[in-house]
Protein backbone atom coordinates (compact mmCIF):
# COMPACT_ATOMS: atom_id res chain seq x y z
CA UNK A 1 0.00 0.00 0.00
CA UNK A 2 1.39 3.36 -0.77
CA UNK A 3 1.37 6.17 1.71
CA UNK A 4 2.12 9.49 1.52
CA UNK A 5 3.12 11.84 4.34
CA UNK A 6 1.60 15.37 4.19
CA UNK A 7 2.90 17.90 5.83
CA UNK A 8 1.66 21.96 6.83
CA UNK A 9 3.12 24.85 8.12
CA UNK A 10 1.56 28.18 9.54
CA UNK A 11 4.47 30.99 9.31
CA UNK A 12 3.50 34.65 10.00
CA UNK A 13 1.01 34.49 13.02
CA UNK A 14 2.42 37.26 14.62
CA UNK A 15 2.57 40.05 11.99
CA UNK A 16 -1.40 38.30 11.83
CA UNK A 17 -2.19 39.30 15.41
CA UNK A 18 -0.17 42.28 15.82
CA UNK A 19 -1.58 44.29 12.87
CA UNK A 20 -3.57 46.12 15.38
CA UNK A 21 -2.37 47.97 18.80
CA UNK A 22 -5.68 47.14 20.54
CA UNK A 23 -5.06 44.46 23.36
CA UNK A 24 -9.02 43.90 22.40
CA UNK A 25 -8.05 43.17 18.97
CA UNK A 26 -4.45 40.60 19.76
CA UNK A 27 -6.32 37.28 19.80
CA UNK A 28 -4.34 34.17 21.28
CA UNK A 29 -2.18 33.45 18.09
CA UNK A 30 -1.52 29.69 19.74
CA UNK A 31 -5.30 28.94 19.81
CA UNK A 32 -5.94 30.25 16.37
CA UNK A 33 -2.66 28.30 15.18
CA UNK A 34 -4.20 25.01 17.39
CA UNK A 35 -8.01 25.74 15.44
CA UNK A 36 -6.06 25.49 12.27
CA UNK A 37 -4.01 22.63 12.83
CA UNK A 38 -7.02 20.63 14.57
CA UNK A 39 -10.61 21.45 13.88
CA UNK A 40 -10.13 23.09 10.11
CA UNK A 41 -7.27 20.13 9.79
CA UNK A 42 -10.27 17.43 10.78
CA UNK A 43 -13.11 19.09 8.93
CA UNK A 44 -11.37 18.66 5.50
CA UNK A 45 -10.06 15.24 6.33
CA UNK A 46 -13.28 13.61 7.71
CA UNK A 47 -16.01 16.26 6.07
CA UNK A 48 -17.54 16.73 9.51
CA UNK A 49 -18.24 19.92 11.46
CA UNK A 50 -16.75 19.19 15.18
CA UNK A 51 -15.67 21.57 17.94
CA UNK A 52 -11.92 22.53 18.46
CA UNK A 53 -11.96 19.67 21.79
CA UNK A 54 -13.52 17.23 20.23
CA UNK A 55 -10.78 17.25 16.58
CA UNK A 56 -8.12 17.22 18.93
CA UNK A 57 -9.50 14.52 20.61
CA UNK A 58 -10.12 12.07 17.36
CA UNK A 59 -6.52 13.11 16.17
CA UNK A 60 -4.90 12.22 19.21
CA UNK A 61 -6.26 9.08 19.32
CA UNK A 62 -5.56 8.29 15.34
CA UNK A 63 -2.16 6.49 14.35
CA UNK A 64 -2.04 8.49 11.04
CA UNK A 65 -1.88 12.04 12.67
CA UNK A 66 1.57 12.42 13.83
CA UNK A 67 1.91 16.13 14.40
CA UNK A 68 -1.02 18.89 14.79
CA UNK A 69 0.12 21.35 17.05
CA UNK A 70 2.19 24.42 17.29
CA UNK A 71 1.97 25.42 13.83
CA UNK A 72 2.48 22.13 12.01
CA UNK A 73 0.59 19.12 10.38
CA UNK A 74 1.92 15.99 9.37
CA UNK A 75 -0.40 13.29 8.81
CA UNK A 76 0.16 10.23 7.04
CA UNK A 77 -2.82 9.26 3.91
CA UNK A 78 -3.50 5.87 2.94
CA UNK A 79 -4.85 6.82 -0.29
CA UNK A 80 -3.76 9.80 -2.70
CA UNK A 81 -7.56 11.20 -2.94
CA UNK A 82 -7.80 12.07 0.22
CA UNK A 83 -4.60 13.58 0.17
CA UNK A 84 -5.24 15.31 -2.78
CA UNK A 85 -8.57 16.72 -1.52
CA UNK A 86 -6.91 18.56 1.96
CA UNK A 87 -4.10 20.02 -0.27
CA UNK A 88 -6.94 21.10 -2.37
CA UNK A 89 -8.68 23.00 0.43
CA UNK A 90 -6.52 23.94 2.69
CA UNK A 91 -4.85 27.23 1.51
CA UNK A 92 -8.48 27.98 0.59
CA UNK A 93 -10.02 27.34 4.61
CA UNK A 94 -7.07 28.94 5.93
CA UNK A 95 -7.15 32.18 4.21
CA UNK A 96 -10.54 32.68 5.04
CA UNK A 97 -10.33 31.68 8.77
CA UNK A 98 -6.66 34.23 9.32
CA UNK A 99 -6.18 36.28 5.71
CA UNK A 100 -2.76 37.12 6.02
CA UNK A 101 -0.83 34.52 7.52
CA UNK A 102 1.52 32.93 5.61
CA UNK A 103 0.34 28.72 5.20
CA UNK A 104 2.91 26.27 3.52
CA UNK A 105 2.29 22.50 2.59
CA UNK A 106 3.88 19.36 0.57
CA UNK A 107 3.86 16.10 0.20
CA UNK A 108 6.07 13.14 0.08
CA UNK A 109 5.17 9.33 -1.17
CA UNK A 110 6.39 7.08 1.17
CA UNK A 111 8.23 4.58 -1.30
CA UNK A 112 11.58 3.61 -2.51
CA UNK A 113 14.40 5.67 -0.77
CA UNK A 114 11.27 7.71 0.92
CA UNK A 115 9.66 4.25 2.74
CA UNK A 116 11.75 4.74 6.38
CA UNK A 117 9.69 7.67 8.06
CA UNK A 118 12.57 9.38 9.24
CA UNK A 119 14.11 10.26 5.78
CA UNK A 120 10.30 10.80 4.46
CA UNK A 121 10.40 13.06 7.12
CA UNK A 122 13.48 15.17 6.85
CA UNK A 123 12.65 15.32 3.07
CA UNK A 124 9.03 16.85 4.29
CA UNK A 125 10.58 19.21 5.89
CA UNK A 126 13.12 20.35 2.79
CA UNK A 127 10.31 20.51 0.64
CA UNK A 128 8.49 23.02 3.44
CA UNK A 129 11.32 25.15 3.48
CA UNK A 130 11.08 25.86 -0.59
CA UNK A 131 7.33 26.53 -0.41
CA UNK A 132 8.04 29.30 2.10
CA UNK A 133 10.46 30.88 0.09
CA UNK A 134 7.62 31.06 -2.57
CA UNK A 135 5.39 34.03 -1.97
CA UNK A 136 1.77 33.60 -1.61
CA UNK A 137 -1.33 35.76 -3.58
CA UNK A 138 -2.14 38.53 -0.55
CA UNK A 139 -5.67 38.00 -0.73
CA UNK A 140 -5.65 41.59 1.51
CA UNK A 141 -5.45 43.58 -1.47
CA UNK A 142 -7.69 46.01 -2.95
CA UNK A 143 -7.98 48.93 -5.19
CA UNK A 144 -6.99 52.60 -3.74
CA UNK A 145 -10.32 53.97 -3.94
CA UNK A 146 -11.67 51.00 -1.36
CA UNK A 147 -12.65 51.99 2.85
CA UNK A 148 -10.00 50.53 4.61
CA UNK A 149 -9.91 49.97 8.22
CA UNK A 150 -8.37 52.78 10.54
CA UNK A 151 -6.73 50.32 12.66
CA UNK A 152 -5.07 48.29 10.67
CA UNK A 153 -5.12 49.77 7.09
CA UNK A 154 -6.72 46.51 5.24
CA UNK A 155 -9.78 46.71 3.23
CA UNK A 156 -13.00 46.83 5.16
CA UNK A 157 -15.62 43.69 3.89
CA UNK A 158 -18.92 43.70 4.20
CA UNK A 159 -21.00 41.79 6.99
CA UNK A 160 -24.33 40.45 8.03
CA UNK A 161 -25.47 42.26 11.23
CA UNK A 162 -27.43 39.22 12.32
CA UNK A 163 -24.23 37.07 12.45
CA UNK A 164 -22.58 39.45 14.31
CA UNK A 165 -25.26 39.52 16.99
CA UNK A 166 -24.69 35.54 17.40
CA UNK A 167 -21.09 35.62 17.43
CA UNK A 168 -21.35 37.76 20.21
CA UNK A 169 -24.16 35.68 22.12
CA UNK A 170 -21.67 33.06 21.61
CA UNK A 171 -18.46 35.07 22.96
CA UNK A 172 -18.39 33.33 26.42
CA UNK A 173 -18.20 29.83 24.86
CA UNK A 174 -15.87 30.22 22.04
CA UNK A 175 -13.88 32.90 22.80
CA UNK A 176 -10.20 32.43 21.30
CA UNK A 177 -8.61 34.71 24.25
CA UNK A 178 -10.38 33.11 27.00
CA UNK A 179 -9.61 29.76 26.12
CA UNK A 180 -5.74 30.52 25.61
CA UNK A 181 -5.76 32.23 29.12
CA UNK A 182 -7.53 29.67 30.68
CA UNK A 183 -4.76 27.63 29.63
CA UNK A 184 -2.14 29.72 30.36
CA UNK A 185 -3.49 30.14 33.82
CA UNK A 186 -4.65 26.88 34.98
CA UNK A 187 -7.84 25.52 36.96
CA UNK A 188 -6.90 27.21 40.65
CA UNK A 189 -8.40 30.36 39.49
CA UNK A 190 -11.99 30.91 37.67
CA UNK A 191 -11.00 32.89 34.53
CA UNK A 192 -13.70 34.34 32.58
CA UNK A 193 -14.29 37.64 30.69
CA UNK A 194 -14.64 39.59 33.75
CA UNK A 195 -11.30 39.38 34.56
CA UNK A 196 -9.16 38.96 31.27
CA UNK A 197 -8.14 42.78 30.22
CA UNK A 198 -9.30 43.86 27.00
CA UNK A 199 -7.61 47.55 26.51
CA UNK A 200 -4.03 48.31 28.21
CA UNK A 201 -5.22 50.74 30.55
CA UNK A 202 -6.73 47.68 32.70
CA UNK A 203 -3.09 45.96 32.68
CA UNK A 204 -1.28 49.46 33.82
CA UNK A 205 -1.13 50.51 37.53
CA UNK A 206 1.29 52.40 38.77
CA UNK A 207 3.25 53.72 35.66
CA UNK A 208 2.30 52.63 32.16
CA UNK A 209 4.78 50.20 31.57
CA UNK A 210 4.53 47.12 30.17
CA UNK A 211 6.45 43.76 29.22
CA UNK A 212 6.28 42.08 25.62
CA UNK A 213 8.17 39.10 25.97
CA UNK A 214 8.90 35.64 23.70
CA UNK A 215 10.81 32.78 25.25
CA UNK A 216 11.98 29.78 23.30
CA UNK A 217 13.20 26.21 23.53
CA UNK A 218 17.09 26.24 22.60
CA UNK A 219 18.20 23.54 20.05
CA UNK A 220 15.07 22.12 19.66
CA UNK A 221 15.57 21.14 16.21
CA UNK A 222 18.36 19.10 17.00
CA UNK A 223 16.86 17.02 19.39
CA UNK A 224 13.75 16.17 17.08
CA UNK A 225 15.89 15.19 14.51
CA UNK A 226 17.74 12.77 17.41
CA UNK A 227 14.63 11.67 18.88
CA UNK A 228 11.66 11.57 16.19
CA UNK A 229 12.88 8.94 14.36
CA UNK A 230 9.32 7.48 13.97
CA UNK A 231 5.86 8.46 14.06
CA UNK A 232 4.62 6.99 17.03
CA UNK A 233 8.09 8.70 18.80
CA UNK A 234 7.54 12.22 17.32
CA UNK A 235 3.82 12.24 18.23
CA UNK A 236 4.43 10.88 22.29
CA UNK A 237 7.22 13.73 21.98
CA UNK A 238 5.31 16.33 20.51
CA UNK A 239 2.62 15.76 23.13
CA UNK A 240 4.96 15.74 25.64
CA UNK A 241 6.70 18.78 24.93
CA UNK A 242 3.43 20.87 25.13
CA UNK A 243 2.30 19.61 28.29
CA UNK A 244 5.38 20.56 29.73
CA UNK A 245 5.04 24.06 28.54
CA UNK A 246 1.54 24.43 29.17
CA UNK A 247 2.22 23.22 33.02
CA UNK A 248 5.39 25.63 33.59
CA UNK A 249 2.98 28.63 32.39
CA UNK A 250 0.28 27.72 34.94
CA UNK A 251 2.91 27.91 37.89
CA UNK A 252 4.49 30.69 36.62
CA UNK A 253 1.02 31.99 36.85
CA UNK A 254 0.19 30.47 40.64
CA UNK A 255 3.79 31.96 41.57
CA UNK A 256 3.25 35.21 40.64
CA UNK A 257 -0.43 35.63 41.69
CA UNK A 258 -0.32 34.04 45.20
CA UNK A 259 2.59 36.38 46.71
CA UNK A 260 1.38 38.41 49.25
CA UNK A 261 3.86 40.94 51.00
CA UNK A 262 3.67 41.36 54.84
CA UNK A 263 0.22 42.67 55.44
CA UNK A 264 -1.29 39.88 53.59
CA UNK A 265 -1.92 41.85 50.66
CA UNK A 266 -1.92 40.43 46.96
CA UNK A 267 2.17 41.75 45.86
CA UNK A 268 1.31 41.74 42.05
CA UNK A 269 -1.85 41.87 41.07
CA UNK A 270 -5.65 40.65 42.65
CA UNK A 271 -6.14 37.26 40.25
CA UNK A 272 -9.96 38.19 41.09
CA UNK A 273 -9.66 41.49 39.21
CA UNK A 274 -8.45 42.07 36.06
CA UNK A 275 -5.24 39.60 35.41
CA UNK A 276 -2.65 42.32 33.83
CA UNK A 277 -1.20 39.17 31.84
CA UNK A 278 -2.33 38.55 27.77
CA UNK A 279 -0.94 35.10 27.05
CA UNK A 280 -0.16 34.97 23.03
CA UNK A 281 1.63 31.83 21.92
CA UNK A 282 1.09 29.45 23.98
CA UNK A 283 2.71 26.36 22.10
CA UNK A 284 5.16 23.17 21.31
CA UNK A 285 8.54 25.20 22.95
CA UNK A 286 6.98 28.75 22.38
CA UNK A 287 5.47 31.25 24.99
CA UNK A 288 4.96 34.69 24.13
CA UNK A 289 2.95 36.94 26.63
CA UNK A 290 1.97 40.46 26.92
CA UNK A 291 2.30 41.77 30.88
CA UNK A 292 2.64 44.64 33.54
CA UNK A 293 6.16 45.34 33.61
CA UNK A 294 7.26 45.27 37.45
CA UNK A 295 6.69 41.66 37.20
CA UNK A 296 7.99 40.14 34.10
CA UNK A 297 11.18 39.53 35.06
CA UNK A 298 10.07 36.96 38.28
CA UNK A 299 7.63 35.89 35.91
CA UNK A 300 9.43 34.40 33.05
CA UNK A 301 12.48 33.34 35.43
CA UNK A 302 10.32 30.83 36.92
CA UNK A 303 8.79 30.10 33.67
CA UNK A 304 12.10 28.96 32.27
CA UNK A 305 13.06 27.04 35.44
CA UNK A 306 9.91 24.94 35.92
CA UNK A 307 10.08 24.53 31.77
CA UNK A 308 13.93 23.17 32.32
CA UNK A 309 12.61 20.25 35.26
CA UNK A 310 9.02 19.69 33.21
CA UNK A 311 11.20 18.51 30.02
CA UNK A 312 13.79 16.45 32.10
CA UNK A 313 11.25 13.46 30.38
CA UNK A 314 13.67 14.09 27.38
CA UNK A 315 16.83 11.94 29.49
CA UNK A 316 14.52 8.70 29.11
CA UNK A 317 15.61 9.15 25.23
CA UNK A 318 19.26 8.80 25.34
CA UNK A 319 20.46 11.21 23.38
CA UNK A 320 22.84 13.25 26.26
CA UNK A 321 20.85 15.68 27.73
CA UNK A 322 19.18 15.51 30.80
CA UNK A 323 16.76 18.24 30.35
CA UNK A 324 15.66 21.52 27.55
CA UNK A 325 16.48 24.84 28.57
CA UNK A 326 15.28 28.45 27.09
CA UNK A 327 15.55 31.92 25.82
CA UNK A 328 13.96 34.75 26.33
CA UNK A 329 13.59 38.16 25.36
CA UNK A 330 11.76 41.16 26.92
CA UNK A 331 10.97 44.35 25.66
CA UNK A 332 9.83 47.15 28.10
CA UNK A 333 7.84 49.40 26.68
CA UNK A 334 5.24 52.43 27.02
CA UNK A 335 1.85 51.14 26.88
CA UNK A 336 1.03 53.37 23.92
CA UNK A 337 4.44 51.89 22.00
CA UNK A 338 2.96 49.60 18.88
CA UNK A 339 2.98 46.13 19.78
CA UNK A 340 4.24 44.97 16.55
CA UNK A 341 7.49 46.42 17.37
CA UNK A 342 7.65 45.66 20.74
CA UNK A 343 7.21 41.61 19.80
CA UNK A 344 9.98 42.60 16.96
CA UNK A 345 12.37 43.59 19.08
CA UNK A 346 11.79 40.98 21.96
CA UNK A 347 12.04 38.15 19.28
CA UNK A 348 15.77 40.01 18.92
CA UNK A 349 16.56 39.96 22.26
CA UNK A 350 15.95 36.60 22.48
CA UNK A 351 18.06 35.54 19.55
CA UNK A 352 20.70 37.69 21.50
CA UNK A 353 20.58 35.48 24.64
CA UNK A 354 20.81 32.30 22.42
CA UNK A 355 23.79 33.34 20.22
CA UNK A 356 25.55 34.11 24.08
CA UNK A 357 24.66 30.87 25.54
CA UNK A 358 25.02 28.87 22.63
CA UNK A 359 28.83 30.13 22.01
CA UNK A 360 30.08 30.76 25.53
CA UNK A 361 27.89 28.35 28.02
CA UNK A 362 26.73 25.29 26.48
CA UNK A 363 23.10 26.60 25.73
CA UNK A 364 21.89 27.09 29.62
CA UNK A 365 18.90 29.14 30.20
CA UNK A 366 19.19 33.19 30.12
CA UNK A 367 16.98 35.93 28.90
CA UNK A 368 17.70 39.91 27.65
CA UNK A 369 16.00 42.68 27.89
CA UNK A 370 15.50 46.12 26.55
CA UNK A 371 14.05 49.71 28.34
CA UNK A 372 13.05 51.17 25.09
CA UNK A 373 13.32 55.54 25.48
CA UNK A 374 12.53 56.15 22.01
CA UNK A 375 9.32 56.80 20.16
CA UNK A 376 11.14 54.83 17.10
CA UNK A 377 13.16 51.46 17.21
CA UNK A 378 15.56 49.67 15.05
CA UNK A 379 17.53 46.77 15.22
CA UNK A 380 18.66 45.62 18.68
CA UNK A 381 22.20 46.34 17.17
CA UNK A 382 21.63 49.64 15.88
CA UNK A 383 20.04 50.76 19.07
CA UNK A 384 22.90 49.44 21.36
CA UNK A 385 25.44 51.52 19.04
CA UNK A 386 23.18 54.64 19.85
CA UNK A 387 21.71 53.74 22.96
CA UNK A 388 24.12 52.01 25.15
CA UNK A 389 27.66 53.05 23.96
CA UNK A 390 28.37 56.18 26.07
CA UNK A 391 31.65 56.59 24.68
CA UNK A 392 34.73 54.67 23.38
CA UNK A 393 35.39 51.57 25.24
CA UNK A 394 32.16 51.81 27.17
CA UNK A 395 28.82 49.83 27.16
CA UNK A 396 25.83 49.19 29.33
CA UNK A 397 24.65 46.16 26.70
CA UNK A 398 25.52 43.91 29.89
CA UNK A 399 23.76 41.10 29.89
CA UNK A 400 22.01 37.89 29.09
CA UNK A 401 21.35 37.19 32.70
CA UNK A 402 21.28 33.47 33.46
CA UNK A 403 19.03 31.44 35.49
CA UNK A 404 21.92 30.08 36.64
CA UNK A 405 24.95 32.43 37.35
CA UNK A 406 27.64 31.69 34.61
CA UNK A 407 31.38 33.14 34.52
CA UNK A 408 31.36 36.74 34.28
CA UNK A 409 27.77 36.93 33.87
CA UNK A 410 24.79 37.63 36.94
CA UNK A 411 21.83 35.85 37.43
CA UNK A 412 18.50 37.02 37.54
CA UNK A 413 18.06 36.86 40.72
CA UNK A 414 20.97 38.84 41.67
CA UNK A 415 19.73 41.61 39.03
CA UNK A 416 16.38 41.84 40.94
CA UNK A 417 18.36 42.09 44.23
CA UNK A 418 20.41 44.83 43.28
CA UNK A 419 17.88 46.41 41.46
CA UNK A 420 15.91 46.35 45.25
CA UNK A 421 18.49 47.74 47.35
CA UNK A 422 17.90 51.19 45.79
CA UNK A 423 14.83 51.11 47.78
CA UNK A 424 16.22 52.74 50.67
CA UNK A 425 17.02 56.33 51.26
CA UNK A 426 20.29 55.89 51.00
CA UNK A 427 20.01 53.99 47.81
CA UNK A 428 17.94 56.45 46.14
CA UNK A 429 21.03 59.21 46.45
CA UNK A 430 22.98 56.90 44.94
CA UNK A 431 20.69 56.47 41.89
CA UNK A 432 20.72 59.83 41.37
CA UNK A 433 24.39 60.01 41.46
CA UNK A 434 24.53 56.88 39.38
CA UNK A 435 22.03 58.81 36.52
CA UNK A 436 24.33 61.75 36.59
CA UNK A 437 27.41 60.09 36.20
CA UNK A 438 25.95 57.88 32.93
CA UNK A 439 24.95 61.42 31.53
CA UNK A 440 28.16 62.81 31.87
CA UNK A 441 29.88 59.54 30.37
CA UNK A 442 27.38 61.04 27.22
CA UNK A 443 28.08 64.29 27.29
CA UNK A 444 32.02 64.65 28.60
CA UNK A 445 33.32 61.32 28.21
CA UNK A 446 35.37 59.10 30.37
CA UNK A 447 37.76 61.41 32.08
CA UNK A 448 35.04 63.45 33.84
CA UNK A 449 33.11 60.73 34.57
CA UNK A 450 35.96 58.88 36.29
CA UNK A 451 35.97 61.82 38.86
CA UNK A 452 32.61 61.87 39.22
CA UNK A 453 32.29 58.05 40.60
CA UNK A 454 35.47 58.66 42.99
CA UNK A 455 33.43 61.86 44.30
CA UNK A 456 30.38 58.91 44.77
CA UNK A 457 32.40 56.36 46.14
CA UNK A 458 34.06 58.95 48.81
CA UNK A 459 30.59 60.38 50.33
CA UNK A 460 28.32 56.79 50.34
CA UNK A 461 28.13 54.53 52.84
CA UNK A 462 27.56 51.99 49.98
CA UNK A 463 30.36 51.94 48.40
CA UNK A 464 30.52 48.22 47.91
CA UNK A 465 27.91 48.28 45.73
CA UNK A 466 28.80 51.20 43.39
CA UNK A 467 31.78 49.51 43.44
CA UNK A 468 29.87 46.17 41.52
CA UNK A 469 27.56 48.33 39.68
CA UNK A 470 30.39 50.57 37.91
CA UNK A 471 32.29 47.30 37.50
CA UNK A 472 33.22 45.74 33.96
CA UNK A 473 32.74 42.23 33.80
CA UNK A 474 32.98 41.62 30.17
CA UNK A 475 33.32 43.31 26.85
CA UNK A 476 34.03 46.78 28.74
CA UNK A 477 30.36 46.17 29.61
CA UNK A 478 28.50 47.69 32.81
CA UNK A 479 25.39 46.67 34.82
CA UNK A 480 24.32 49.65 36.09
CA UNK A 481 21.83 50.97 33.25
CA UNK A 482 19.98 47.84 33.41
CA UNK A 483 19.65 47.90 37.14
CA UNK A 484 18.51 51.18 37.01
CA UNK A 485 15.72 50.41 34.29
CA UNK A 486 14.49 47.72 36.33
CA UNK A 487 14.63 49.80 39.16
CA UNK A 488 11.84 52.70 37.43
CA UNK A 489 9.71 50.23 35.82
CA UNK A 490 9.37 48.57 39.51
CA UNK A 491 8.79 52.30 41.09
CA UNK A 492 7.74 54.47 39.22
CA UNK A 493 4.67 56.14 39.56
CA UNK A 494 3.22 58.16 37.52
CA UNK A 495 -0.54 57.61 38.48
CA UNK A 496 -2.86 56.68 40.94
CA UNK A 497 -4.59 53.72 40.76
CA UNK A 498 -6.67 51.85 43.63
CA UNK A 499 -4.27 49.63 45.49
CA UNK A 500 -6.36 46.54 45.40
CA UNK A 501 -6.32 46.50 41.47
Amino acid sequence: MTKYLYGAAVQGIQDFIFQTNKLREIVGASELVEEICTKKFYEILSGEDVSTQVAQERLSKDDNAILHAAGNVKYIFTDNDSCKKVVERMPMEIQKFAPGITFSQAVVKMEGEYEDYSKASDELEFRLKIQRNRPMRSQTLGLMGIKRSQKSGLPLVDFDLDIVREKTKRFDEDDITLQLCKKAFGDKYYISNKVICRNIEQMTQYNDWIAIIHCDGNGLGSVVQSICKDEQLSKKFSEKLDKATIESAQIAFDTIASKTDIDGKYKFFNPKKFIPIRPIVLSGDDFTVICRADFALEYISVFIENFQEKTSFISDYNIGMERLTACAGIAFVKSSFPFYYGYSLSEELCKTAKSDTKDKFDSQSCLMFHKVQDTFTEDYEDIVERELKPCKDVSFKFGPYYLEKQEGRWSIDYLLEMAEKLDSKEGNAVKSHLRQWMSILHEEGWDVAEQKLKRLKSITSMKDYVNTVSDKLHDNAYPVYDILAIHSINTQVTKEVNDEH
